[in-house]
């Protein structure tokens, strides 16, 4: 099976290498020089266009776009929307709207392209060994590429979530969960490196992650980072907010349903742009270990 990976980034490039390791023929395609250079010097083939990558192809082609949501996914799509032919497969694993992936789906549906919307999480180490993908699309087109999800997934790591929209939905949802689990991290930490004790931050973290009821993988992060810096001295508590948990909060109005503590980390995200505080230097570490995030470096 050939598949396009459509954007050679952090995600992507891991993507392709889990992918490429799976047997997989893997064809990249990015308009940065520098990204299609890194690629090939893991082994990764690529091209420079979006129609470039449709005619590399030999066999059936499916298309896997590793994006920033909003508009360098939709000038891509809408490019595919000239080159795509009906059995065609687009897979969009960026964190998109998913109102935006239903919109989408129909419209390449008329041209008998089935669209798959995939939510795909566990950062780049993640992408690169044991993805967790949450895939929403047509059920039958699904089961017929079901291996290919559970080749480059972790154990139990796929999920098939429904109809169209369905998977970017619950990577909306993760997202905004995410963002409530990180600030309650950040402010514990906060306390406890505002008391009067001397604390290893990072053997606190590593104690916590050893049978605790908040063990995680973001607390064996935040070990990590506590490891590196003990007080995170070169980060500032500054922390963007790249959409998801805004679409969280925005559909739980429009359900009538309340998301009081995924709206305050939302809010927390903001008031970080203007306050550098300890708690967003922990939330910012957190970010930048597992998905490689840009820090704001301090001065």
């Amino acid at each position: 099976m050939e598949i396009g990976i459509i954007g050679l980034g952090k995600m992507g490039l891991n993507l392709a290498l889990n992918l490429k390791d799976s047997q997989y023929r893997v064809i990249g395609m990015d308009i940065s020089q520098q990204a299609q250079l890194a690629a090939k010097k893991e082994g990764i083939e690529t091209v420079a266009s979006v129609a470039a990558l449709a005619a590399a192809f030999t066999g059936k082609r499916i298309f896997w776009l590793m994006l920033p949501a909003g508009e360098p996914t939709e000038h891509v799509l809408i490019a595919l929307q000239q080159l795509a032919e009906p059995g065609d497969i687009i897979i969009e694993g960026g964190n998109t709207n998913y109102k935006d992936s239903i919109r989408r789906a129909a419209t390449f549906k008329e041209k008998a392209v089935t669209y798959f919307d995939c939510g795909t999480s566990g950062g780049i180490s993640g992408a690169r060994h044991e993805a967790c993908l949450m895939i929403g699309g047509d059920e039958a087109a699904f089961r017929r590429i079901e291996p290919l999800f559970e080749d480059i997934a972790t154990e139990n790591g796929y999920l098939y979530a429904g109809p169209s929209g369905s998977g970017h939905f619950l990577k909306m949802v993760h997202n905004g969960i995410e963002y409530g689990m990180m600030q309650a991290i950040g402010e514990g930490f906060q306390l406890i490196e505002r008391s009067d004790y001397n604390f290893d931050l990072a053997a606190v973290a590593k104690v916590w992650n050893h049978g605790s009821v908040i063990r995680s993988w973001l607390m064996e992060i935040a070990e990590a980072q506590f490891s590196n810096s003990p007080r995170l001295a070169e980060y500032r508590g500054i922390v963007a907010a790249s959409g998801e948990a805004q679409w969280t909060v925005e559909t739980a109005l429009e359900m009538n349903v309340a998301v009081p503590t995924i709206a305050l980390s939302l809010f927390m995200r903001n008031l970080s742009q203007e306050e550098d505080n300890f708690s967003g230097k922990v939330v910012a570490a957190l970010r930048n270990g597992f998905g490689g995030h840009e820090m704001v470096v301090k001065e």
